[in-house]
């Protein structure tokens, strides 16, 4: 009996599309609500129910976000902070994840133990605050990105991923002239940039979501990212619902938070696609493989 034609083997891969199926209906479905909503007229939204597809079209929410003059600029500073950001992760991550990853280097083993611990122990919320303004960078974009210029996670990732390339050919550069910095910069990262997409894109998500250590260090509101706007956005349209009494205004806030979601996530999302081929490759070949 053939295998591939069994009752078995039929059943099997029914029970296993049914299973992948409803996962990913479980992950799209969320944002699809929440992208109906958003396009939904308020009195709509009032009725209550799942959301699919806007059965009366509205920007209203759209429009209230946009009704401010300081968005754009909030975006050019998560824009700039998540690109100038990531390129500060990648430079600093790779030049201390290539040293690592040269078994003879003096003093490896203390180093690599040092940034362990980092992954398991931090100094804590305080003193990150005192070690930023001690360095004169609160209300500075620089606080958001020095501090967390290197993942210890990343690192070690990327050190195993410099660690399979061949020995040769750090050798025949060295014959030809080549110093340590060129070897990183001509041969390493060139045949790294899997690994290299992959945590940019890892880095650029985090600098595009974070909010919480600009809440702390920055002050001044025409440096927030986009995603403090927002949130103090959806504050304000939350405190207009004792304004008045009519159905609009009140269903506002719950269609404006589904906007600012969209507005905050579509970004990043566009980004995505153009990494996507390296990313499972970038993480699988950084692997520990036994």
């Amino acid at each position: 009996m053939n295998y591939d034609k069994s009752w078995g083997n039929k059943i099997f891969s029914a029970v296993n599309y049914i299973f992948l199926g409803l996962i990913a209906l479980a992950c799209v479905l969320p944002f699809v609500y929440i992208v109906a909503v958003s396009f939904t007229a308020p009195e709509i939204v009032a009725q209550g129910g799942f959301i699919l597809f806007p059965k009366k079209l509205s920007l209203s929410a759209y429009s209230y976000i946009f009704s401010t003059n300081t968005l754009i600029r909030s975006l050019g500073v998560s824009i700039y902070l998540t690109v100038l950001g990531t390129l500060i992760n990648l430079v600093f991550t790779s030049l201390l994840a290539y040293p690592l990853s040269r078994t003879h280097l003096k003093g490896r083993r203390v180093m690599l133990l040092a940034v362990l611990i980092t992954m398991l122990f931090n100094g804590g919320l305080i003193p990150t605050f005192y070690v930023v303004k001690s360095l004169h960078m609160i209300d500075t974009l620089w606080s958001l990105m020095i501090p967390t210029a290197i993942s210890a996670f990343n690192l070690i990732v990327l050190k195993n991923f410099f660690q399979q390339i061949p020995d040769g050919l750090e050798d025949s550069a060295r014959i030809d002239g080549c110093n340590d910095l060129g070897i990183l910069v001509r041969i390493v990262i060139p045949l790294s940039l899997p690994a290299m997409a992959t945590f940019g894109l890892f880095y650029a998500v985090t600098h595009w979501n974070n909010f919480f250590s600009a809440i702390m260090y920055i002050n001044n509101n025409t440096k927030w990212p986009v995603q403090v706007l927002l949130r103090e956005i959806v504050i304000n349209a939350n405190s207009r619902v004792g304004d008045t009494s009519t159905d609009e205004i009140l269903i506002q806030p719950l269609t404006i938070k589904m906007a600012v979601i969209v507005f905050a996530t579509l970004p990043i999302m566009f980004v995505y696609p153009f990494l996507q081929k390296h990313f499972v490759k970038g993480v699988m070949l950084g692997s520990v493989k036994g």
